[in-house]
């Protein structure tokens, strides 16, 4: 009974894996359109998140951009948050994000254009 309860856990583990989708998230913001992609699934630990950032169809690379992922505080379980600077690579904003347990992270991402107008997407990724 229990070899049978270790292989019924096992194949919904590797359902669950094999199931995870790479990020692919889109938004706007005053104007600006924002896409955000990760080129695997989330795991927990390092991950690299890559933003697209375009206006009225052309794409822009000289704004400066920068995210930060959260899990509010919960009974038994201190907030947590993960700060970093995308740096421009082909094209596109990349950061490397750590998320250090699995569940509901939300996440800030603010980019400020050559105005000098600071603009703020808001959203949330699963682990």
């Amino acid at each position: 009974m229990k070899s049978l309860f270790k292989i019924v856990i096992a194949m919904f583990l590797a359902i669950g894996f094999l199931n995870a989708e790479p990020v692919s998230q889109t938004g706007e913001k005053n104007g600006y359109e924002v896409k955000l992609t990760s080129e695997k699934s989330l795991i927990v630990g390092d991950n690299d998140l890559f933003v697209e950032l375009s206006k009225d169809a052309n794409v822009i690379t000289d704004a400066k951009m920068k995210i930060k992922v959260f899990m509010p505080e919960m009974p038994g379980m201190p907030y947590m948050e993960y700060k970093t600077k995308a740096k421009l690579v082909d094209g596109k904003y990349k950061m490397m994000v750590n998320f250090s347990m699995g569940g509901t992270w939300q996440y800030h991402l603010k980019f400020k254009t050559k105005d000098g107008k600071i603009h703020t997407v808001r959203g949330s990724v699963n682990i």
